[in-house]
C-alpha cells in the first residue's frame, strides 16, 4: 500500500482538496488566505493535483428537490463480461454513476430521474441490458450529506 507521502501528497493538498468539496468555486486567493499560503502556492497545488490526478474533474451539484433517485443492483451472465454490460449500462438515459463491485451483485447503479416513473423507465432499460441477469433496486429516499 502506498502513503501518503510517496504519493507525493500531503496534510495542505489534503486541506486544498476539503476546501474544494465544499466549494469548488473558491478563488485560489481565498483558499491561500484561509490556509495562509499565497495564491500562487495554491495555484501550483491545485495543479499538481490535477496532473497527478487526485483532482479528476469539477463538478455543480444542484438542488434536486422534487426528483427521484435509486441504487439498482446489477448481477451479470458469467458468459458476458462485466465490462461490456457496465458500458452498455451507462448509456442508458437517467444513469448517472456505475460501479463494478465485488460481493453479492456484480454492479451498482445510480440512476436518477424527474420523477418515480422515469427511474422506474431507467430501471426496465437496466434490466433489458444483454449480459444482465437480475436487479434489485432501492429507491433513495433522501440524501444526507
Amino acid at each position: 500500500m502506498q502513503t501518503r507521502a510517496r504519493r507525493g501528497y500531503d496534510r495542505t493538498d489534503d486541506l486544498i482538496v476539503s476546501l474544494l468539496r465544499e466549494n469548488a468555486r473558491a478563488s485560489n486567493t481565498e483558499l491561500g488566505q484561509k490556509l495562509n499560503m499565497s495564491e500562487s502556492a495554491v495555484r501550483r497545488r491545485i495543479s499538481n493535483l490535477i496532473s497527478s490526478g487526485r483532482i479528476r474533474r469539477f463538478t455543480v451539484e444542484v438542488d434536486e428537490a422534487g426528483s427521484s433517485s435509486a441504487i439498482t443492483n446489477v448481477s451479470v451472465s458469467p458468459a458476458v463480461p462485466t465490462g461490456q454490460v457496465s458500458d452498455r449500462i451507462r448509456k442508458v438515459p437517467g444513469v448517472e454513476t456505475v460501479y463494478e463491485t465485488a460481493g453479492q451483485f456484480d454492479i451498482a447503479v445510480v440512476v436518477k430521474g424527474a420523477n418515480i416513473g422515469a427511474v422506474n423507465g431507467s430501471v426496465e432499460a437496466i434490466r433489458r441490458v444483454e449480459g444482465v441477469i437480475n436487479t434489485n433496486t432501492t429507491m433513495v429516499m433522501r440524501v444526507v450529506r
